[in-house]
């Protein structure tokens, strides 16, 4: 069994305060966005393999998929013994993008499937969510409204506002740790302890269908210490605003930026207009969103630099190189 592996943008990314836990409690509003990794499975009779095409991303229990597989075999009653896996990695790594979540997301559903649903959707988000906080929004395949550590999941119904739009995201060829960046949150407080609803009211925005008003409301709380540390990414923003954007951000903890245009030529004319200013090595894509069928196709350099109402999300493409 082959499937393809997504990876997502926080449109919004609102930390509330750091929990008792140690956690930090969280509202953030999901985009999944239709660029791919791409896993194959294998049935085996004992034991999990893994092998990805990029060396530097560990096969071994440290990988998300290994432990995602793991986890699934000894949940799944009178399942398969084993199973082999390969990943063609080509999103970029420590990105805020996801794909790590993602990749072990679509394990224990690809796994559920090829043993014949053994497991039921509770069960699956139990194992999601004991993986990482991220990996239970990609047991779904829409927009979503996140809460807690980010793992209470709300399915939202397609965003108006996004239909006919298009994404440009650029990673500059280094990552972002995730820990790191909650780390130095605490000497950030106003971003630290963010005002709750925010997420909701950019949500309310985009089902309106009010694509400049919501562009304007994009917010993430880790910017605080990720653009301070790498002011460059403050620079992407500003050079793709002025190049159409109606907003860009950084996704997640980073070091991944996103724009978002109000239609195809313009993402496309930012993303050639790119390497004039900052050189020809960043990874960049453009995705388009939309309400018809999807095609997916990566678009941009190939070579990957080292990590309201339930209903489905607009059908996405990307677009041809």
């Amino acid at each position: 069994m082959e499937r393809l592996s997504p990876c997502k943008v926080n449109l919004l990314l609102n930390i509330l305060g750091r929990r008792a836990d140690g956690f930090h409690e969280l509202e953030t509003l999901l985009l999944p966005v239709p660029l791919h990794d791409r896993l194959t499975f294998e049935l085996r009779p004992a034991g999990v393999t893994l092998t990805c095409s990029d060396p530097a991303l560990p096969a071994d229990g440290t990988n998300l998929v290994h432990r995602a597989a793991t986890a699934f075999l000894a949940a799944a009653p009178a399942g398969p013994g084993g199973v082999a896996i390969h990943l063609e990695k080509r999103l970029p790594l420590a990105a805020g993008l996801g794909g790590g979540s993602a990749n072990a997301a679509t394990t224990l559903r690809a796994l559920n499937d090829l043993c014949g649903r053994p497991l039921d959707a509770a069960a699956l988000h139990g194992l999601a969510a004991a993986l990482g906080s991220d990996v239970p929004f990609f047991l779904q395949d829409g927009p979503a409204l996140a809460t807690g550590r980010g793992e209470v999941v709300r399915p939202l119904a397609p965003f108006p506002a996004l239909r006919g739009a298009a994404l440009l995201l650029v990673h500059p060829g280094f990552g972002i740790a995730t820990a790191w960046a909650y780390r130095e949150l605490a000497r950030f407080p106003a971003a630290r302890d963010g005002r709750p609803g925010r997420a909701a009211e950019l949500a309310a925005l985009l089902a309106a269908g009010d694509l400049a008003a919501a562009g304007a409301a994009l917010c993430n709380s880790l910017e605080a210490p990720a653009l301070r540390k790498h002011p460059v990414l403050a620079l992407y923003q500003e050079f793709l605003r002025a190049h159409g954007a109606v907003g860009a951000l950084m996704s997640g903890s980073g070091s991944t930026t996103f724009a978002v245009f109000r239609d195809v030529p313009a993402a496309e004319a930012a993303r050639d207009a790119f390497p004039a200013r900052f050189g020809g090595t960043a990874w960049r894509r453009v995705a388009a969103l939309q309400c018809a069928e999807a095609h997916n196709s990566e678009t941009g350099p190939q070579n990957s630099p080292a990590d309201a109402n339930e209903a489905a999300a607009p059908a996405v493409r990307t677009l041809p190189q």
